[in-house]
């Protein structure tokens, strides 16, 4: 049992960390577009339902988004990428109304755009999602339907020397945990709209693209979740670029991240940048599209020098090459 507690707290924080290697990137099927939502606005969740009752308090602390964005050209291909754990699900949606819809996934606020004449949420799906059928709910509590479909990764192995990167003592395990849960309150920065997308962003750091997302990873043999973020080879020391306007909400030295990084963009959209040599940025400070925010390193629980870069969409982890410009 205490060998199982032990495995659980490793895998809860090494899920966004990255191992510096060299594999092919991570390539998307194209044949079935993502499904296209159907509003079932006769089937309403009961108003004494559990989840109904959570779902009207969270909704309640949220602010109503009054910002209309417009989707740029660039992410239109997301609408012929089907909807995988780790991906993002195009939804069209059927709501005629001049400002955008309030529309929740999983009782969390998601991304919605303007695209031309219509309204399309984009959707982050979770690495752990399962295949199958899954809801959006709007302000009135209708559902939209999508399908998220199953995506094998690919398997990595990697042997570190350093063992205790593998199987921390007591100490660093308590150091773990608290680290943990800095780094999720991070990630669930309450959301922020604006007056613009996000998205797409810009490569932060020049270099080849490393290990890929979504890796099934295994460390001196033993498994670990998969890889979360995009890792990008670059020298010691190259300057690392915010890749979207943003405030940044957490810095720090983390066990398995090392000098760490990151930036609320707003909408739902919060990026991560891992195993820094320095950090040029202090928390609560806006940054701009360009604007310097760290160096290249290899802290933490790396081979190398490179930059571990995560990108979350309403609180899920995707494949940051899928909104990259």
């Amino acid at each position: 049992m205490q060998l199982l507690i032990k495995h659980i707290i490793i895998s809860g924080l090494s899920e966004l960390i990255c191992i510096s290697c060299t594999l092919p990137p991570t390539h998307f099927p194209q044949s079935t577009p993502v499904s296209v939502i159907q509003p079932r606005a006769e089937t309403q969740l009961s108003s004494t339902s559990p989840l109904s009752a959570q779902a009207s308090e969270k909704r309640s602390s949220l602010a109503s988004p009054v910002i209309n964005a417009q989707l740029p050209p660039s992410l239109r291909s997301l609408r012929d990428i089907p909807a995988v754990p780790g991906g993002i699900a195009w939804i069209s949606l059927p709501i005629m109304s001049p400002t955008p819809p309030r529309i929740e996934y999983q009782q969390r606020p998601v991304l919605v755009l303007r695209d031309e004449q219509q309204w399309v949420a984009l959707v982050g799906i979770p690495l752990d999602a399962q295949p199958g059928v899954h809801y959006l709910v709007d302000s009135n509590q209708s559902n939209y339907s999508f399908t998220v479909y199953n995506k094998q990764y690919q398997v990595q192995h990697v042997k570190i020397n350093q063992r205790h990167f593998v199987n921390p003592n007591q100490e660093e395990l308590q150091r773990i945990q608290s680290e943990s849960k800095r780094i999720a309150a991070a990630l669930a920065t309450p959301w922020r709209a604006t007056t613009y997308s996000p998205l797409p962003l810009k490569q932060p750091v020049p270099g080849k693209l490393s290990s890929s997302f979504g890796l099934r990873r295994y460390f001196n043999g033993q498994p670990r979740k998969p890889h979360s973020g995009l890792d990008i080879a670059a020298p010691l020391g190259t300057p690392v670029l915010a890749p979207s306007p943003g405030q940044v909400v957490n810095t720090g030295d983390y066990f398995f991240t090392g000098k760490t990084i990151l930036i609320d963009h707003g909408q739902g959209i919060v990026t991560l940048y891992g195993h820094l040599n320095q950090i040029n940025v202090i928390e609560g400070q806006t940054v701009e599209t360009g604007q310097l925010i760290g160096m290249v390193g290899k802290t933490g629980r790396a081979t190398g020098p490179h930059l571990h870069w995560g990108v979350s969409l309403n609180q899920a982890m995707i494949n940051p090459r899928l909104v990259m410009q």
